[in-house]
């Protein structure tokens, strides 16, 4: 049995293989009410007939603020909550686990979403554009300043991060992801390029994890003790003074201390890097926090072929691997992989309407 085909555990929830559907933002609600839809139980529910051991949602806003565009989806209402609760429902009928990953977007809140023939960059307030939030004043690579949150605004983020992980449940979801990377708002408390606070929650690494911590600590007390919760983070900016492994793997430790089962290991988008981009580049990211804390890790980044994935898993490297891109180009990828590392088709997650194409009545020339 190849190791992307073995079923993998976190507390209670049992995951069918470790090939799994990372978030990738769809910004398709086009009533801009964070309501999702058709588009989103088509694109979903396709992963999950394709094999996908986890599906992940796109990153869903907790607050209208947090949307990163006004087309994104959100789980800021209970109508919003209900909408989503038929496409749990589905990805489940085919055997898949489902998973939300929640956001606030930050200073990286209120922009285009730049589709072909669109604009780009941040929506001014004479577009219907809003006033972003984040850790301090600093604004993002091209966007207008953000407004530094007050303490007692800080609450209302993690209350509305709290309120996100019970509609969560509700909906049936198994997983529970909280976006901490990508240079949205709980990555920019973390990285000293977006955070320049002078209270208890800037300056120090111990100053600059409080926020981020407090946010993991409600959203682990509210979500249920059998679900397992991830975190996903960027490991590094990528930028000289900016985040970086070490404290990644510091800050790795305290999650799995307060009951973090698994962290989600990507880099950078803080600002503009320099940025090694390549197959696998993102993997011994993954490793170092993995061999340091005794946590399970998914890699992320660039894994596009079955014996690549494979491979980075027989090393040790991560305990999943999360797939993008390549998803988006070939919705049944489990069961391409299946085929080509050797998996018998009948073993393989192949739904009953499917299986007069599977894979081996290819011929392999």
């Amino acid at each position: 049995m190849p190791l992307l085909f073995e079923p993998f555990r976190l507390r209670d929830v049992s995951f069918p293989n470790r090939i799994w559907l990372s978030p990738m933002c769809q910004y398709s609600c086009e009533a801009q009410d964070g309501m999702p839809h058709d588009w989103h139980l088509a694109h979903l529910g396709a992963r999950a007939q394709g094999g996908f051991g986890l599906v992940m949602s796109e990153a869903v806003a907790v607050t209208a603020q947090g949307r990163i565009t006004a087309q994104d989806a959100g789980l800021w209402s209970d109508e919003q909550a209900e909408a989503w609760t038929r496409i749990v429902d589905f990805v489940h009928a085919q055997g898949a686990r489902f998973g939300f990953q929640i956001s606030h977007a930050g200073r990286k809140a209120s922009t285009y979403r730049g589709f072909p023939g669109e604009p780009k960059g941040a929506v001014p307030a004479t577009a219907d554009g809003w006033t972003t939030v984040a850790p301090s004043a600093i604004p993002h690579h091209g966007n207008p300043p953000p407004k530094p949150l007050t303490h007692d605004e800080m609450d209302e983020v993690r209350d509305a991060f709290v309120a996100a992980a019970h509609r969560a449940d509700r909906t049936g979801a198994d997983v529970l992801e909280i976006h901490a990377a990508h240079g949205y708002l709980l990555h920019e408390f973390l990285s000293p390029i977006a955070n320049d606070r002078d209270d208890d929650y800037g300056g120090s690494f111990e100053g600059r994890i409080r926020f981020p911590l407090q946010v993991v600590d409600a959203v682990r007390a509210a979500w249920p003790q059998g679900k397992p919760l991830f975190v996903r983070v960027s490991a590094t900016d990528w930028i000289p003074g900016g985040w970086d492994l070490e404290q990644t793997s510091r800050l790795a430790g305290l999650l799995k201390a307060r009951g973090v089962d698994l962290i989600d290991v990507s880099s950078g988008s803080i600002g503009p890097a320099d940025i090694p981009v390549g197959r696998n580049y993102q993997v011994p990211l993954s490793a170092r926090i993995r061999a340091d804390n005794g946590i399970p890790t998914a890699a992320v980044g660039l894994i596009l072929e079955p014996k690549q994935a494979e491979n980075l898993l027989e090393a040790g490297d991560a305990d999943a691997v999360f797939l993008a891109r390549v998803a988006l180009r070939e919705s049944a990828w489990p069961l391409r992989a299946a085929w080509e590392l050797g998996l018998s088709w009948e073993d393989a997650p192949y739904p009953g309407q499917y299986v007069r194409g599977r894979w081996d009545a290819v011929p392999r020339d």
